[in-house]
């Protein structure tokens, strides 16, 4: 039985960080663990243009602890009247390493994202001709798809004409959650799409929502889906397919706005992502995979170096906290809070 394993720095390939006291909150949990990380351009208003993204990439640097390095990769927010010329110039200029489309209304403050695929067009085709990668918040919006179906509806009325329509676009399906995408992942020859899990994703399905009652710190978009989704991910992530990769997508927000009569929807798991990917590797008797799904299959499919530097995790009780007090008040429940893992991270 293998009790430590030392692999490159991984990076995280879909990281809300948030902004102001929130983003010095938690920054921390990710450094420690990652070099890089692919960081969401959701705030309010959204990081649509070169010189936002730039001013929020130095508000995350000047939030780092001494002596952490880690490096944001930044993402322009698509909207329906992006300016083509505003993303080639970003990615020209190394400021945006990807777009990120979100259908509007579709996730947390999604509301001034694409109505339509056709308003994005010109957008898209820029892109292609770039090799800049797309990030897609893969979910159907209209209101008659069943919440538990907009993954798979999206996949046949957007994905596949999407891809049909831009053949060279270069496409991440972010935070998969269905046996829908990881066949059609699968059965994709093209090299040009790949996708993103979470840890929430892979441990738990929909039952642990409901479970002794409503539990809104398992409430994420996409939500969590049947057993053998949940069971077709785990075998994907850890089949060793250069497909997919390590994506956080860590959301944190306050323990009062979670458990509110509307309840925020994101899961803050940054504090033992690490120890949870490991876990299910292990489970599924995978460890020697887990090397490429954290620190190689993204970097390759971004076209970025492979780090150099390394980190071990080590076979020991890792006793997660219930919560975690923000300085100027209140409180974030992490992803696990109060349970244990069988894996630590050493310092």
């Amino acid at each position: 039985m293998t009790d430590t394993l030392t692999l490159r720095r991984p990076d995280d390939f879909h990281l809300h960080l948030r902004d102001g006291e929130m983003l010095k909150a938690v920054l921390g949990h990710s450094a420690r663990q990652f070099a890089r990380a692919i960081v969401m351009p959701n705030l309010r208003p959204p990081v649509t243009r070169v010189a936002e993204a730039r001013a929020y990439r130095e508000r995350i640097l000047a939030a780092l602890a001494p002596g952490q390095r880690f490096e944001p990769l930044m993402t322009a927010y698509l909207c329906d009247d992006t300016p083509p010329d505003e993303l080639r110039r970003g990615f020209e200029e190394g400021v945006f390493a990807a777009a990120k489309l979100y259908p509007a209304g579709a996730t947390t403050h999604s509301e001034f994202g694409v109505t339509s695929i056709a308003r994005a067009g010109r957008v898209l085709e820029a892109m292609q001709a770039l090799g800049m990668p797309l990030l897609l918040h893969g979910e159907s919006t209209d209101p008659a798809v069943d919440v538990f179906d907009r993954e798979a509806v999206f996949i046949d009325t957007t994905l596949r004409p999407l891809l049909q329509d831009f053949p060279a676009l270069k496409v991440a399906m972010e935070h998969i959650t269905t046996e829908e995408a990881v066949d059609f992942l699968s059965a994709d020859g093209s090299g040009r799409l790949a996708a993103t899990v979470t840890p929430q994703h892979l441990m738990f399905n929909r039952n642990a929502i409901f479970t002794g009652g409503i539990r809104p710190h398992h409430y994420c978009l996409p939500v969590l889906k049947r057993e053998r989704h949940r069971l077709a991910l785990r075998r994907f992530a850890t089949s060793g397919s250069p497909k997919i990769f390590l994506g956080t997508d860590s959301a944190p927000h306050l323990r009062t706005l979670k458990e509110a009569s509307c309840g925020c929807a994101g899961i803050f798991n940054a504090p033992v992502a690490l120890q949870s990917y490991i876990t299910v590797f292990d489970e599924e008797g995978a460890l020697e995979r887990f090397e490429a799904f954290a620190s190689v299959h993204g970097a390759r499919f971004y076209g970025l170096p492979l780090n150099g530097s390394t980190l071990t995790l080590r076979r020991a009780r890792c006793d997660v906290p219930q919560d975690i007090a923000l300085p100027g008040g209140g409180s974030l429940h992490p992803f696990l809070g109060g349970s244990t893992l069988p894996w630590v991270l050493e310092d």
